[in-house]
């Protein structure tokens, strides 16, 4: 018997995995009008809905659509089966003995970073990172030993300083005294390497009618990154802190390996330049005082010199050691006597008390496991992978 020839037409079964949800902690307003057209309201009314729903995100940190009461039920109802606010993961949040606090953060592709707060009496700093990995390799800098896997998005900046109100409980943003008052953009990465997505996540942090954060309380810290220096202070606005360390090319090559693109001549260059810069509001330079390298008496009267022009104010580190490195913090006498120095010269120039030393959360301390993976790698675990889905196929066919 003759069996016809037929073709098989190919079995589709319908998909379990649901449609990703839109994320819309890291978009500006423009964005979340978009959103709102795109659900069906009315291009009318999508300004003010994407204002309220804006109000309800930032500043109560509302995340569940059902609380929103100022928009309609259909609307919420359509937010909640389309569009999530978010938080990154915790994998790990540590309390030091002196109250600051450590995150370490686990982004939607698994890769982390970690965010610290650091409270003092009457305020606190909550200090954020810009990249998975840092691409500088600061010698005296932990995170500086991890490669740069990545930058991260507006909605990942953004959302390391929601963790830090909802661990805080402070939803609504307050209007006057609160835990949380300051932000530095010194944790993992050089943020001006990452410019467009930090501005973006700033410009939402410091916007009135959500979260609030003044730019006068806002400082960005880099390690000397010159063509983008003027445009951060001429678009954000913030207080800026310059990564300085060193007072000669040659040590700071070596302790500071982008000074050998951009001198020291020419940053303090584009600090004298730095727009809004003034007695008011001074430039930060950071220095991290390290036994036998850099904290000579004659480094402290250079740096001085170096200075002369520039509104200035020195923030004396003591380093902070960490796993592996060669480095030792300078001598108590060492670092007073470098203080003394510089503050007779008219600078101020406090001595940073270390904080979180104890669970690797002061400055220079901070990395994460996150590694990024070569070409042969990534291929690697996408045919780990696709084998291990064919097992699984095979095991239930």
């Amino acid at each position: 018997m003759m069996i016809a020839n037929m073709t098989a037409e190919p079995i589709t079964e319908p998909s379990d995995v649901p449609a990703p949800m839109q994320e819309l902690v890291g978009l500006d307003r423009d964005e979340l009008a978009a959103i709102m057209v795109a659900i069906g309201e009315p291009e009318g009314r999508s300004t003010l809905r994407a204002k309220q729903l804006w109000h309800w995100m930032y500043h109560h940190g509302a995340r569940d659509f059902s609380l929103m009461t100022s928009l309609g039920g259909p609307l919420r109802e359509k937010l909640a089966e389309t569009c999530a606010v978010g938080r990154p993961g915790i994998s790990r949040e540590q309390i030091s003995t002196d109250g600051t606090r450590k995150w370490l953060m686990r982004f939607d592709d698994n890769q982390e970073a970690e965010s610290v707060y650091i409270p003092e009496d009457d305020r606190g700093a909550v200090c954020i990172s810009s990249q998975v990995g840092c691409t500088l390799s600061c010698k005296f800098c932990h995170t500086g030993t991890q490669r740069l896997v990545r930058n991260l998005t507006p909605t990942e900046i953004v959302g390391q300083f929601m963790v830090a109100r909802d661990s805080c409980g402070e939803w609504p943003s307050p209007s006057g005294e609160r835990m949380l008052s300051n932000i530095v953009m010194m944790g993992m990465g050089e943020p001006l390497y990452n410019f467009d997505n930090v501005a973006k996540a700033l410009r939402i942090i410091m916007d009135q009618e959500g979260i609030a954060i003044s730019r006068r309380r806002i400082t960005l810290s880099t390690a000397g990154v010159v063509p983008m220096m003027e445009r951060c202070g001429a678009e954000l606005g913030v207080s800026l802190a310059v990564s300085l360390h060193a007072v000669r090319d040659d040590l700071r090559d070596m302790l500071v390996p982008l000074n050998r693109k951009y001198p020291i001549a020419e940053l303090l260059d584009a600090c004298r330049k730095y727009p809004g810069a003034n007695n008011a509001r001074r430039i930060t330079f950071e220095y991290v005082m390290l036994k036998g390298v850099n904290d000579s008496t004659a480094d402290a009267h250079e740096l001085t010199r170096l200075l002369a022009d520039i509104p200035a104010k020195v923030n004396l580190i003591p380093f902070n050691a960490w796993p592996g490195t060669d480095f030792e913090c300078s001598s108590n006498n060492a670092i007073y006597r470098f203080a003394e120095i510089v503050n007779n010269a008219g600078f101020s120039a406090p001595v940073r008390a270390p904080r979180g030393r104890d669970i690797l959360a002061a400055c220079g301390q901070l990395k994460s496991a996150s590694i990024k993976l070569s070409r042969r790698e990534r291929d690697a675990r996408s045919a780990d992978a696709d084998g291990a889905g064919l097992a699984a196929s095979a095991a239930t066919s």
